[in-house]
C-alpha cells in the first residue's frame, strides 16, 4: 500500500522523450505508434503531418537532437 500515496515521477521533458525514442530505435525497437512519434516531434517544435511516414519523422527527431546537443 505504500506506493499508492507515493508522489509520481516527474514526466519527462520533449528531450528527455525524444532521446529515450532515438535509444528505442537504435536498439532494435519499432515504434508501433505513430500518433506518439508525431507527438514527441511536435513538442521539439517540429511540423509533422499525420501522412508522414514514421521513420522520416524519426530521421527528424534525430536530426533535431543533432542540433540540439551541437548548441549546448
Amino acid at each position: 500500500m505504500k506506493g499508492l500515496f507515493s508522489p509520481k515521477e516527474a514526466p519527462l521533458s520533449e528531450i528527455a522523450r525524444a532521446k529515450s525514442l532515438i535509444s528505442a530505435v537504435d536498439r532494435g525497437g519499432i515504434p508501433l505508434n505513430a500518433a506518439k512519434v508525431n507527438a514527441i516531434a511536435r513538442d521539439l517544435g517540429l511540423e509533422v503531418s499525420r501522412q508522414a511516414p514514421v521513420e522520416e519523422t524519426i530521421q527528424r527527431i534525430r536530426a533535431a537532437l543533432g542540433r540540439i546537443n551541437h548548441h549546448d
